[in-house]
């Protein structure tokens, strides 16, 4: 179940720092076919989110807050050209 902070009457007009600092390491990862398309959508209906980016391990990923502070990330498989490069030796991303 997922669920907001406060109930709306109880809301502060601040959030509880130290209720919040739990979030970090929870994270709800969604299966995404048409990231780009969510961005958009998500961007129209106002939501603060940087641009789609693609992690070194192939998935196009992108990460928004819910407004409890809570992680989401819309991912799905990047089609190889878009991909970043890897040094070989390293295994660093490059470029």
């Amino acid at each position: 179940m997922l669920n907001t902070a406060y109930e709306p009457e109880y809301k502060p007009v601040e959030p509880d720092a130290a209720r919040w600092q739990g979030h970090e390491d929870t994270g709800l990862f969604i299966g995404c076919p048409d990231v780009d398309t969510a961005y958009e959508l998500l961007k129209s209906k106002g939501v603060e989110c940087k641009p789609p980016h693609v992690a070194w391990y192939g998935m196009k990923q992108l990460y928004i807050r819910d407004p409890d502070g809570y992680v989401i990330c819309f991912q799905w498989q990047a089609r190889p050209e878009e991909i970043p490069a890897r040094s070989a030796e390293s295994g660093v991303q490059v470029g």
